[in-house]
């Protein structure tokens, strides 16, 4: 048996929108070739869409029911295929998923956050 604690789920929450604060941050200003050109913004933005996933997975299902509006299955499976796939990055999906979901995506956990 581990000794680790669980950790609650509202902290993975918490993770969650810091991982996409973080996303915004390091992407602001920057076009999408400045963006793939910039070697350390990109692996940093890379990085936290990988923790947002990760986290993710540790809300509950019962929230991820109830929070249905948040696309938790497409964070998880971008999670995956970043971490799996690395050496196939389509950089017009990545771009796109950085202007487009990332900026949705953390007004609704900001929302959840709210909520809870």
């Amino acid at each position: 048996m581990s000794d680790t604690p669980v950790r609650e789920w509202r902290f993975y929450l918490d993770d969650m929108i810091e991982f996409a604060q973080k996303v915004v941050l390091y992407t602001e200003g920057l076009n999408q070739e400045s963006f793939v050109e910039s070697g350390l913004n990109y692996d940093a933005t890379v990085r936290n869409l990988e923790l947002i996933g990760e986290a993710a997975t540790n809300i509950p299902d019962e929230v991820r029911q109830k929070y249905s509006q948040i696309p938790w299955r497409m964070v998880v499976a971008t999670r995956n295929k970043l971490i799996h796939g690395y050496l196939g990055i389509d950089n017009d999906t990545l771009w796109s998923i950085i202007q487009d979901d990332v900026p949705e995506l953390l007004n609704e956990l900001q929302k959840l956050k709210s909520d809870i």
